[in-house]
């Protein structure tokens, strides 16, 4: 059986071990290969218990979990992309509501799901905590 891995030939950060990490979800970049199963509903689900963003007004952290759960359509997120994306983050101010809004734009441009949906779970400061979700479903 012939290796076809040419389906993969836009993946540039997988099996790179430059250790730049995007100081901004704006330098970061998503990636996405050919799904090689289309012809079907499936879920992917990606979770990140150790999501990290700034305060924009007092610069404090925010602690919190990200979870994306989508249904892909011709194709599927890079994991790799996914945490460095996820990663950048960690020195960019942002509210929870366009944390978990931008995510889920930047997914849809990325690949185009068939539905998806961003859930944002973060930790109290100040005594509230805060739980955050946004969807698209594709036309």
């Amino acid at each position: 059986m012939a290796d076809d891995t040419s389906k993969y030939k836009g993946l540039t950060l997988l099996g790179n071990s430059e250790r730049h990490y995007p100081n901004s979800p704006d330098e970061a970049k998503l990636e996405a290969f050919d799904n090689a199963y289309s012809n079907r509903d499936y879920w992917i689900t990606f979770e990140c218990p150790e999501f990290t963003a700034l305060c924009p007004i007092t610069g404090q952290p925010d602690f919190g979990t990200i979870t994306i759960r989508y249904i892909p359509d011709k194709r599927c997120i890079e994991s790799k992309s996914l945490k460095i994306y996820l990663f950048s983050y960690r020195n960019h101010g942002t509210f929870h509501e366009e944390v978990v809004n931008r995510i889920l734009d930047d997914v849809v441009a990325t690949c185009q799901p068939r539905r998806a949906i961003v859930y944002g779970d973060f930790k109290a400061r100040g005594g509230i905590s805060i739980k955050v979700e946004a969807e698209y479903v594709k036309d």
